[in-house]
């Protein structure tokens, strides 16, 4: 609805007959839109805060919580600068097209949810330059949060370079946040804040809680397609104004360019505020609801399952053939359908080659998957093979050699920039890879940006500092209890998340978190291709009740629901495959605790039966219990200080 204004401050002109000459001469006197969510719990409000005919222009997000409707973000500052000129200042506001309701069911292949129903209200604005160039903005409400585009009309024939975008947020100082230093890796530690002192470049996602506690928000971006640059969130200019920024110079080895270039029309990627409680954050799917949908028509071939994974047991295990073996075998004994041969495969000795374990693999049932070096100049990794994936013609003659030694997937490392030159290899990557029906997951890369959607046969991401880090040095082991507590609550709302988690034995540094922790991270971290990053001697030497969990454990979901937690203290999550419903949580703190499970998520008049794994007298040992319980019942549960547990619900028919 669109509300003309005569003066904010509240002054009344008791004259009708100037009213109206006001009103006549300028039709564009302080404008102001509102649009609301479906369920109206969610308002975005349109300023300009000039009262001019041309000017700049803001949105103000409100929630109703409690029956309270509370201020979100007072302040989005809105624009670009184009090459040729400015679309953040002297804007004129034309008019606002007729709000409509978008309604968008659909299923995906893997996920926290696989069955997608959203709905959102929409509304175009209309802006014109005094030269009369045009730019919309694209509002959408939805009842789980708020996104914005920019949209260019019209058709040219040029080529434009977007100098800057002037979005950004402007967050209220005493609102609690959980931000990640940025790095082309996306590989850091999240860190609790009470204000914006602290001034970097940030990584997506970002999340904040308001002042009140009453609500939460999680800022990101989705539908980054070809057309644009991967963003950050800096807050250099004003500490508490987070405005996205393009990639630096120096990432990717100075390769590429840092500003994106356009051709008309053209739509920018969906700026995206998950708005709610941490029960809304964790289970929303905005995201990928906002993205391009499957741009590949049959997907028969896209298989979702847990991986057997040599690296984080052995830096240079696949350089073994003997080691290949015997991750293969605990993939046969496991039922997991496959294994991967990471970097070095090219190498491989004592007593056999990748064709010998290729035929071993096969022999046993098992898909086999293989590590790429990304290649080119834009990273300073040696490693090889280096530049296979890097061009058409290379990726043709890989792809197809792999289709014909029966590898089904590829692990692409080491991208280290999200400049617009990067972003369109990736997209290569992805329809390559489609046409010779090959599975795809990207390391020392960017964090999800609603591909999975458009693209289903990738599988995964890192974009996490995981598992791995305990190669790397002693700090993950004692960072690690509270940065798994945070990871549900950020990076893995947004997409899959190859942290390759459940290691009950040690790598190079050791762990302090429980066998009950490590276990839960199977539910609690989501991963179409689910590494499990242990050796075999580690799992066979489980209890055989924690042997068979593993062995059925599902790497995709119809529903996922957070019970109970909060970033850096603990989280305890639930996820429904078919008629069994999967529970798990975990400690962060250097505190016991006992948690109270409460089963409301169970439909009426229905038993289950729940086997729970939670932490025994110490951390490396479990307690097995099975019991009865309806969505009435409640269990208590101990968790030591950085324990956890995890189990399942099977209806009792």
């Amino acid at each position: 609805m669109i509300e003309k204004k005569i003066n904010r401050r509240g002054e009344v002109i008791k004259n009708s007959f100037l009213l109206f000459l006001i009103l006549l001469t300028s039709s564009a006197f302080s404008q102001k839109l509102s649009l609301n969510s479906p369920n109206e719990q969610i308002s975005v409000r349109l300023w300009n805060e000039e009262q001019a005919e041309f000017g700049e222009w803001y949105l103000e997000v409100n929630y109703e919580t409690n029956g309270e409707v509370k201020t979100v973000i007072p302040k989005i500052d809105l624009g670009l600068v184009r090459s040729d000129q400015d679309f953040s200042k002297e804007l004129k506001f034309i008019r606002s097209g007729r709000k409509k309701q978008v309604n968008d069911d659909y299923v995906t292949l893997h996920g926290k949810r696989l069955q997608r129903a959203n709905s959102a209200n929409e509304v175009v604005v209309f802006f014109e330059r005094p030269d009369k160039s045009k730019m919309n903005l694209i509002l959408r409400a939805y009842n789980d949060g708020l996104v914005f585009r920019y949209e260019f009309p019209e058709k040219d024939k040029s080529s434009y370079v977007i100098k800057e975008e002037m979005t950004s947020y402007t967050i209220p100082d005493s609102s609690k946040r959980w931000l990640q230093k940025f790095n082309p890796a996306n590989e850091g530690y999240y860190r609790e804040m009470k204000d914006a002192r602290e001034q970097k470049d940030w990584a997506y996602p970002a999340l904040f809680q308001a002042p009140d506690s009453t609500y939460f928000y999680l800022i990101h971006e989705a539908d980054l397609m070809r057309s644009y640059a991967g963003t950050k969130l800096t807050n250099y200019e004003e500490p508490s104004k987070y405005k996205l920024t393009f990639p630096d110079a120096w990432n990717g080895r100075e390769q590429g360019e840092s500003q994106p270039t356009i051709n008309l029309p053209w739509k920018s990627p969906w700026r995206v505020i998950i708005i709610g409680g941490l029960d809304d954050i964790v289970s929303s799917t905005l995201v990928d609801d906002v993205s391009t949908p499957s741009l590949v028509e049959n997907t028969e071939w896209i298989k979702p399952g847990l991986v057997s994974w040599n690296y984080w047991s052995n830096n240079h295990g696949t350089k073994d053939y003997q080691v290949v073996r015997k991750f293969t075998d605990l993939a046969v004994e496991m039922g997991w359908p496959y294994t991967l041969l990471d970097w070095e495969w090219d190498a491989m000795g004592n007593g056999g080659n990748l064709d010998d374990a290729l035929e071993y693999i096969h022999s046993k049932g098992i898909k086999p998957l293989i590590w790429y070096n990304s290649g080119g100049d834009h990273t300073w990794v040696e490693a090889t093979p280096k530049d296979r994936m890097l061009t058409h013609e290379n990726r043709v003659e890989e792809f197809t050699k792999l289709k014909k030694m029966g590898i089904v997937g590829v692990k692409v490392d080491f991208f280290e920039s999200e400049k617009q030159d990067m972003i369109n290899y990736y997209m290569d990557i992805l329809e390559d890879a489609a046409d010779f029906e090959m599975l795809v997951f990207f390391h020392g890369s960017l964090v999800p940006r609603g591909w999975g959607r458009t693209y289903p046969h990738l599988m995964t991401y890192e974009g996490v500092r995981g598992a791995e880090w305990y190669n790397n040095g002693p700090d993950f082991t004692y960072e690690a209890p509270v940065h798994n507590t945070i990871l549900p609550f950020t990076r893995n709302v947004v997409g899959s998340m190859d942290y390759t988690p459940v290691t009950f034995t040690n790598s190079q540094y050791p762990h302090i978190t429980s066998y009950g922790h490590e276990l839960a991270l199977g539910v609690l971290f989501e991963s179409a291709l689910q590494h499990m990053a242990d050796r075999p001697e580690g799992y066979r030497s489980l209890p055989a009740e924690i042997i068979s969990f593993l062995m059925d454990l599902p790497v995709t979901w119809d529903d996922t629901k957070l019970l109970d937690g909060y970033p850096g203290q603990g989280v305890t999550m639930t996820r429904q495959k078919e008629e069994i419903w999967y529970i798990a949580g975990i400690n962060g703190e250097e505190k016991v605790k006992d948690q109270v499970l409460s089963f409301d998520f169970l439909p009426e008049d229905k038993k289950y039966r729940l086997s729970l794994f939670a932490d025994g007298d110490h951390d490396k040992e479990f307690s097995i219990s099975y019991q009865v319980v309806d969505r009435n019942s409640s269990v208590g549960v101990k968790l030591l200080r950085r324990g956890g547990f995890a189990g399942y619900l099977s209806p009792i028919e």
